[in-house]
């Protein structure tokens, strides 16, 4: 596991590019959104769409951010085996379809990338999935804390779950093969593009 602190003006030495599978994991409020969207504007990169059965937030469109599907919906698409990972994460169910990631495997073109959490890439190593694993760590938990009250769609009693979990997230970062200390976004994004083989992409 190799650990590295991404803040303004740090370098990173750059991978290379080989498709596949990657994971990215990380704390509710960790940057995981914003990093995720930054790499898909590389045309190789394509997001894994998960399942879950959590209602829309705003501006969310099914097939697009996520599958949304009813709790019995879920549980009949576990039972018939469609699922390569799933978890239940704050009373709500989330899984990776299976079809997509066994294509997605064997290219070495495209690189398609599984934004889930800790209990979901437990999953995947315990399959012995091939993917590249990246977790990305805020830089304190009092960071963490600010930045999820910042984004004000949280009551407060759900951003102290939500810390609570993250410290229990960030204790099994270690299983990762890499950990990216989010201090500075665009730097994270570097960091992750170079793990990934990525060239950089000129701001939007």
């Amino acid at each position: 596991m190799s650990e590295f602190r991404a803040s303004a003006g740090a370098s990173f030495p750059r991978q290379p590019f080989r498709g596949g599978l990657a994971v990215l994991s990380g704390p509710s409020g960790s940057g995981k959104t914003s990093i995720c969207k930054a790499l898909r504007r590389d045309p190789r990169v394509e997001l894994s769409i998960s399942a879950t059965t959590r209602q829309p937030r705003v501006g969310e469109q099914h097939g697009v951010d996520y599958w949304f599907y009813s709790l019995a919906q879920f549980e009949q698409m576990v039972a018939d085996g469609e699922f390569i990972e799933w978890a239940r994460v704050y009373g709500n169910c989330y899984g990776t379809p299976r079809a997509p990631l066994a294509a997605a495997s064997v290219r070495r073109d495209r690189l398609m990338l599984l934004d889930i959490d800790v209990q979901g890439a437990a999953q995947l190593r315990k399959q012995q999935i091939a993917a590249l694993s990246i977790f990305v760590a805020p830089p304190s938990v009092e960071e963490l804390r600010r930045r999820l009250a910042l984004r004000r769609t949280d009551a407060p009693e759900v951003v102290e779950q939500r810390l609570r979990w993250a410290e229990q997230e960030m204790a099994q970062r270690a299983s990762y093969d890499h950990v990216v200390l989010n201090e500075d976004l665009p730097a994270t994004i570097h960091a992750v593009q170079s793990l990934l083989g990525l060239d950089p992409l000129p701001p939007t």
